[in-house]
């Protein structure tokens, strides 16, 4: 760290000197040009990079020998580290199969589009730009839709109803968009200010909405999860737990909302330590019911309600992970400890 002297120049403009050396590594020279980003928190921060070319946002993948399934992972990660512009290229052709992939992995990415292909190159663009996405707003509708998904997921196992289960499923679609969309201007807020800026968040923040986030859609796996057993007619839930399933699969459902109203609606520590009382509480009636399963008659049944209480379980497991992430931000907030 180095410390500079405030200098008043002209009675009216406050001037500090910058760090040759620094300045000399970032080719900054009388008459440059550096962007300020104020901060709330009393600091500023200042980027010597405002003239990057867009090509820093490009990049060109060779997937000559790329398996279909790692074609898609790297679109994904493109996609998560924040590139505008990406170029698949592959010098013996692009096969059919491999056009496919692509085109199915751009639908589950917000803002990617396919904008031009020929026989060995395929570019994908990105439309959406920081300044029209509202990280908190896409961190709520991932609530809803988790939740929603847990809540069919339950009840397509509990009434058997294939037509839910295929409902549940095809929505984890949606979820992982969502996240994926999060994930994305997250990651670019790490490297680029101008990002933070036209997301209206500190970074403090868009941590905790991505952290958030990254919870739901755990919980939105355990309900592909659960909703994959209709679909398997062994595993049958014997009618004398439906009601106490359904009813602790609700349970963990609340300590998920009561955690995120901590961060979410501002809801702080009340929100946080209600989560963590009522997964204590719901931890016990689990192991309860558990305990009950070992002198069930039938294994298979036993086995399938056991995997449904590991879901709820780590249901209630990330919901608290938000409320212990939720004290943290108002640990943060107050600059104090907790009392």
């Amino acid at each position: 760290m180095e410390t500079r002297k405030v200098q008043l120049s002209g009675g009216t403009t406050y001037m500090i000197s910058l760090p040759k050396s620094w300045a000399q590594e970032h080719g900054i020279d009388a008459g440059s040009v550096l962007s300020l980003f104020p901060n709330g928190d009393g600091s500023l921060l200042i980027d010597a990079e405002v003239g990057r070319s867009s090509e820093e946002r490009s990049t060109t993948v060779d997937v000559s020998t790329d398996s279909e399934s790692s074609i898609r992972q790297w679109i994904y990660a493109v996609h998560a580290v924040g590139f505008d512009t990406v170029t698949l290229v592959d010098r013996a052709g692009h096969s059919p199969e491999q056009r496919a992939v692509v085109e199915d992995t751009v639908t589950n990415l917000s803002g990617f589009e396919l904008l031009e292909a020929t026989d060995t190159r395929i570019q994908l663009t990105n439309l959406i730009d920081a300044e029209n996405v509202d990280v908190r707003k896409s961190a709520l509708r991932l609530r809803l839709v988790i939740l929603g998904m847990h809540r069919d997921a339950v009840s397509a196992v509990l009434d058997d109803d294939d037509a839910l289960a295929q409902r549940v499923i095809g929505r984890d679609d949606e979820a992982d968009k969502l996240f994926a969309m999060v994930m994305r201007h997250f990651r670019r807020a790490l490297t680029n200010l101008q990002e933070v800026e036209k997301l209206a968040y500190n970074r403090d923040e868009l941590f905790e909405y991505y952290y958030l986030s990254r919870q739901f859609e755990r919980i939105a796996d355990h309900a592909e999860k659960m909703a994959r057993f209709t679909f398997d007619p062994d595993a049958t839930v014997p009618g004398e737990f439906t009601e106490r399933i359904e009813e602790l699969a609700e349970r963990s459902r609340r300590v998920v909302n009561a955690a995120a109203d901590a961060i979410l609606a501002d809801a702080g520590i009340d929100g946080a330590t209600t989560a963590f009382t009522d997964r204590d509480a719901l931890m016990t009636d689990i192991r309860s019911l558990d305990r009950e399963l070992y002198a069930h008659d039938d294994t298979a049944e036993a086995h399938v309600v056991g995997l449904l209480l590991d879901s709820i379980c780590r249901t209630a497991e990330y919901g608290t992970n938000v409320a212990g992430f939720a004290i943290q931000r108002v640990a943060r907030q107050s600059g104090s400890p907790i009392e």
